[in-house]
């Protein structure tokens, strides 16, 4: 029976949820950073928000993909425990260990004994005084005005809401907007700056995306609205910096802990005697620890007396110099480097060759932010030009890039949609130029380049160009369906006529190991008859999800 919106929060609506609140977050993340005054003013709120909330929607997703071939879905247990541990082993900075700990604390309320297979308005009442009490708990020193006071006040307004999850889900969403326009006059350091709380504003949106979820209409530009509510116009970094309470520790210190409860509380008591911002997160052995000391060590070997700490990461707030536990690669860094996100082994060999640090995107799987940052570092340059490759990673590789910025990496992110805007940019990629005129160059080549793409269809569906059914060709032109076919090349040219319609200079074909084997030699015999002066490149992609990615520079 189909779910009435807004009635109950089940698994796929808790997995609707994280997709809604990491997009939410993505485009909210670079005016979150703007805004963060406190406790630090690092800048990086919005962006630890953004991969906190990516490591939770992806143990969701991982949860989901295991009943792929199976009738049911996961439950709201499932995807509920999946989230918190998600959010809790991928915690970044006090704003995001803070909302691992809501999570944690919703899950506690919607998977714990005796809960229901199908969270309604009152459980959801509960769940989120739960999160808002669990997270108080976890910071040693409460500050209001702060992402907590926002937690509270959505917890307080849902336990006055009588009605569906849409209903409860709504009226918490509206608690914490009038909030967080309030937390300028709770502290001084906001209001100096005129602006709201940037943790808050984070969570304005994942309860935004909350209401979506559950009713299935939007609330509005949730961090836009809310902000416009402060003192005076949001100012830059540097005006934020200067509002910023000076002083303050020198090391942000993070690290994962396996360790016992009684472990854990003494563990707290030495943390709160050597610095500030003491959050720990979890439970059931495995807990988030952040704080900010001027003794990193110190601050480390507390973990290791407590249990075994890992995943340790110390970020001095000064210089922006980020250690992980290991020692630190012992060649010099080259001046420059490109990484890309590919779909397939053999672009990835083509993208080698031309220099590039790759990433391989698997059909279905796009990396995480994590792992695009895993190859900035692999790529070990003082400056490093960024090709997602892909439309839907652009929120993802603004993420890597700004967490490599903290890391004192010079990162330009060119928006490449597809993998052939990217072999454009790096055709005119040149390392000697002055790393601004290089990213110009790279980023006009690849805008000059429109993309196409052939796939088959793997279900019905609406789309711009009619209705298809599963195993019809399509035929994409920047993105959007516009040819629907039953054959691979014929279904191509039409796609290439369109595209060369407006002209073009040169043709670059990557062909997927499921295309036909003529596919190639008919549209090279197109372009030769039909297209005086234009070229014509052609490569294997190898598995790369599509049969056919088309290029016209």
């Amino acid at each position: 029976m189909a779910q009435v919106p807004g009635t109950f929060l089940d698994g796929l609506g808790v997995r609707t949820w994280c997709g809604l609140a990491l997009r939410a977050l993505g485009r909210a993340r670079e005016e979150i950073d703007a805004i963060n005054v406190y406790p630090v003013a690092d800048g990086d709120t919005g962006t630890n928000l953004y991969l906190t909330l990516e490591s939770a929607a992806t143990a969701v997703e991982a949860v989901f993909a295991g009943y792929e071939t199976e009738p049911a879905e996961p439950s709201l247990q499932d995807a509920v425990r999946a989230m918190a541990h998600g959010a809790l082993i991928g915690a970044r900075g006090n704003s995001g260990t803070i909302l691992a700990q809501l999570l944690r604390g919703m899950a506690q309320v919607l998977a714990g004994d005796g809960a229901e297979p199908r969270c309604d308005g009152p459980a959801l009442r509960l769940a989120l005084r739960r999160a808002a009490d669990s997270a108080r708990q976890a910071v040693a020193h409460p500050v209001e005005g702060t992402v907590l006071t926002v937690a509270s006040a959505a917890a307080d307004a849902a336990e006055r809401a009588d009605g569906d999850c849409g209903t409860v889900a709504r009226a918490a969403y509206e608690g914490a907007r009038t909030a967080l326009a309030a937390t300028p006059a709770q502290l001084s350091v906001l209001a100096r700056a005129g602006v709201v709380d940037a943790g808050g504003s984070g969570l304005v949106a994942v309860l935004g995306a909350l209401v979506e979820a559950c009713t299935g209409e939007g609330p509005g530009e949730a961090v836009r609205e809310t902000t416009a509510q402060a003192p005076r116009a949001l100012p830059d970094a540097a005006a934020c910096a200067e509002a910023a309470e000076d002083g303050g520790p020198a090391f942000e210190v993070i690290y994962l802990l396996e360790a016992d409860d009684v472990a854990v509380t003494r563990l707290r008591a030495r943390l709160d005697s050597l610095g500030d911002s003491l959050v720990v997160v979890g439970g059931d052995g495995l807990w988030n620890v952040h704080v900010h000391v001027d003794d990193a060590g110190a601050a480390v070997e507390a973990g290791v007396e407590a249990g075994r700490p890992y995943r340790i990461r110390i970020t001095h707030f000064g210089a922006g110099d980020v250690h992980t536990g290991g020692p630190r690669p012992p060649r010099e860094r080259a001046q420059r480097a490109v990484v890309a996100v590919v779909p397939g082994q053999g672009l990835a060999g083509l993208y080698a060759e031309a220099g590039a640090t790759t990433v391989l995107a698997r059909p279905g799987e796009p990396p995480a932010s994590g792992e695009l940052l895993a190859a900035v570092r692999r790529a070990h340059a003082r400056e490093v030009v960024l090709l997602p490759n892909d439309a839907e990673l652009r929120d993802t590789a603004a993420a890597a890039a700004e967490q490599a910025r903290t890391e004192g990496v010079r990162v330009a992110l060119i928006p490449t949609r597809s993998a052939v805007q990217g072999i454009a940019a790096l055709a005119v990629h040149e390392p000697g130029r002055r790393f601004d005129e290089d990213v110009v160059q790279m980023t006009s080549a690849a805008g000059a380049t429109r993309y196409g793409e052939v796939v088959v269809a793997e279900r019905q569906s609406w789309t711009t160009a009619g209705i298809c059914q599963a195993g019809d060709v399509l035929g994409l032109i920047d993105g959007d369906v516009a040819v629907i076919g039953t054959d691979v090349a014929t279904t191509a040219e039409t796609v290439l006529d369109r595209m060369l319609q407006a002209g073009g200079e040169l043709v670059t074909l990557v062909v997927g190991d499921e295309a036909p084997e003529t596919v190639a030699g008919r549209l090279e015999t197109r372009v030769r008859e039909s297209y005086l002066a234009v070229d014509t490149a052609v490569y294997r992609g190898g598995g790369q999800g599509a049969l056919l990615l088309i290029g016209v520079e």
